[in-house]
């Protein structure tokens, strides 16, 4: 059951953590659109609910694929930076407790965002670690 888990978590790093397109590549450290008052939701296919990212002002909550979680977030536009800071959330244990982990780990890595139509990038440095879809 372990070895599970640590499997999805791994396919979900893997999946999420793809090369970027040279499309998205060019963007990243540049001027992107406000991410204020935007709702996303995790463009992999995960076990058990699809984590989620809320963005309202200086603050983020969502979804972690169990728990929902909170935090604050410095988005600037000009520059196309993102940082997640104060990160809490809820704590139930559910089955995907790894997607969970490895979610929220890279929310607090990202540093750098991208937004492309109805698609956010969240990246540490040039290294692309989530991808979203717009959530209606």
């Amino acid at each position: 059951m372990k070895n599970l888990f640590l499997s999805i978590g791994a396919a979900v790093i893997l999946a999420s953590c793809g090369t970027m397109t040279s499309a998205s590549a060019s963007k990243v450290g540049k001027a992107q659109p406000s991410l204020s008052n935007t709702k996303w939701t995790l463009a992999d296919n995960v076990k058990g609910k699809v984590p989620s990212l809320n963005i309202e002002g200086e603050k983020i909550n969502g979804n972690a694929g169990c728990n929902n979680y909170f935090g604050t977030a410095k988005v600037d536009p000009s520059s196309g930076n993102f940082s997640a800071g104060a990160l809490g959330s809820t704590k139930m244990a559910c089955d995907n407790m790894s997607v969970e982990k490895n979610f929220m780990d890279m929310v607090g890595k990202a540093n750098k965002y991208v937004v492309s139509g109805n698609t956010l990038e969240l990246y540490k440095d040039n290294l692309l670690l989530l991808k979203f879809n717009k959530a209606e």
